[in-house]
C-alpha cells in the first residue's frame, strides 16, 4: 500500500549530505497533520496525508537527539477504522541535492528501531523517489520495507489466487534475501524490496538495490534522485510506538 507524496526537502549545498554539527542533541515534539521538525541534515515529517479515512485516531512524533550526523526520533500514533488504507507515513527525510543515480557512489545507511503496540497493522520503510530530471516530477519510487506488521503488503500489477502480491523477483543484499514488486501508484512506478522477516538492525547501501534494478529490471541510471526518506506507514492499531534508536544516511 501506499501514500501520498512525502513533502522533499532539497537545498544547494556544498556536498551532497548537508553538514551538521558533530555533538547536538535537540528534543521537540509536533501533532499537526503535516509537522515537521528539521535537526541537521534530517527532517522528521508527521505526514498524516490520509488520516481522514480513519474514524478515529491519532499520531504524533518528537525528534529525540543528534550526535554525529545520528538521528534518533520517535513516533505514536491510534488509528481506527479505513480498513487496508494507510493513513500516514511518519518519516525523516535526508537534504540532498538531486543527483543521477550513476553518478552516486554509495547510499550509506544504518537503522535501529523497535516497535510496540496492539493489533498493529504497518510497516517500517526506506522511501526513495527518482525523475528524469532534477526538477521535475517524480516517476519511480524504491522502497526497501524492513518490517511488514499485521499483513500490510507492498503495490503490486499482479496478485495470485489468494490475493497476495506476487513478486518480480528475489534479490540478495545487505544478508537479507528480499522479495521485489512492482506495481504503479499514479503516474510512478513502484518498486519495493520486501524483507521475509523484521530486519531491525539494517546496515547497507541503498545504492545496491538500485543496481539490482539495473541489472535485472531495465532501471535507468540516468535517472536523479529526488527524495530520500525512511519511516513508518501506519494502517490500524492502538497505542502504537515507534521508536528510532539510530538512523543515519550518507550519500556519497
Amino acid at each position: 500500500m501506499k501514500k501520498a507524496t512525502t513533502a522533499f526537502v532539497s537545498a544547494a549545498l556544498a556536498g551532497l549530505v548537508a553538514a551538521a554539527p558533530s555533538n547536538t542533541i535537540r528534543q521537540a515534539s509536533n501533532c499537526e497533520q503535516y509537522g515537521s521538525v528539521q535537526t541537521g541534515p534530517y527532517t522528521v515529517y508527521n505526514n498524516l496525508w490520509n488520516e481522514s479515512a480513519a474514524t478515529s485516531g491519532s499520531q504524533c512524533f518528537s525528534v529525540t537527539g543528534l550526535v554525529n550526523n545520528v538521528l534518533s526520533w520517535a513516533t505514536t500514533w491510534t488509528w481506527v477504522g479505513g480498513a487496508g488504507q494507510v493513513k500516514s507515513y511518519a518519516n525523516a527525510v535526508v537534504s540532498l541535492t538531486a543527483t543521477q543515480i550513476g553518478s552516486i557512489s554509495s547510499l550509506s545507511s544504518s537503522w535501529t528501531w523497535d516497535y510496540q503496540g496492539s493489533n498493529l497493522i504497518a510497516d517500517v520503510a526506506y522511501d526513495l523517489f527518482t525523475s528524469s530530471s532534477p526538477t521535475g516530477d517524480e516517476e519511480f519510487e524504491l522502497m526497501v520495507w524492513l518490517a511488514a506488521i499485521g499483513g500490510a503488503g507492498p503495490i503490486s500489477s499482479t496478485y495470485d489466487a489468494q490475493g497476495n502480491p506476487t513478486p518480480i523477483g528475489t534479490a540478495t543484499i545487505a544478508g537479507t534475501t528480499w522479495s521485489v514488486y512492482k506495481g504503479p501508484n499514479g503516474q510512478m512506478t513502484v518498486y519495493s524490496f520486501v524483507a521475509p522477516s523484521q530486519v531491525t538492525n539494517f546496515s547497507g547501501d541503498l545504492k545496491d538495490f538500485y543496481a539490482w534494478l539495473v541489472s535485472n529490471d531495465g532501471f535507468s541510471e540516468s535517472q536523479y534522485l529526488i527524495s530520500a526518506g525512511a519511516g513508518t506507514e501506519a494502517f490500524e492499531g492502538t497505542d502504537a510506538v515507534f521508536t528510532t534508536s539510530a538512523y543515519s544516511l550518507v550519500i556519497s
